[in-house]
């Protein structure tokens, strides 16, 4: 099993939970997806140039969610493991978004990024 189960389960978890009201969300929630998938057998990710912005996008709002509704609830639960897992989780997605959208303006739009995980916690 990976040692990324734990950010598997959070994207895959708002990939499926997350209404797909248009055409935009319901890509967004594919990428996310997508990205668990990759993330199930290496310890990296590949976006597609025409990926890049609403992956950005969408893991920005995992990070968001986390940080908003799950987060809060972990800490009150006093469950340190679980909390050094929410906060990895939304400090890489924020990483990962930055990072996704820097390369997106250098490239305009044209490049696929791959990505590499930083070590689980």
């Amino acid at each position: 099993m990976s040692d990324y189960a734990f950010y598997v389960g959070h994207l895959r978890f708002i990939a499926n939970r997350t209404g797909r009201v248009n055409e935009d969300v319901s890509r967004m929630m594919d990428i996310l997806d997508d990205i668990a998938t990759q993330i199930e057998t290496k310890s990296a990710f590949k976006l597609k140039a025409q990926d890049l912005r609403l992956g950005s996008r969408a893991l920005a709002g995992v990070a968001g969610f986390l940080q908003k509704q799950i987060l809060p609830e972990v800490v009150a639960a006093q469950n340190e493991a679980g909390e050094k897992q929410v906060r990895w989780v939304i400090d890489t997605s924020m990483a990962f978004t930055s990072k996704i959208l820097m390369h997106a303006e250098i490239t305009n739009d044209k490049d696929d990024l791959e990505l590499d995980l930083p070590k689980a916690p």
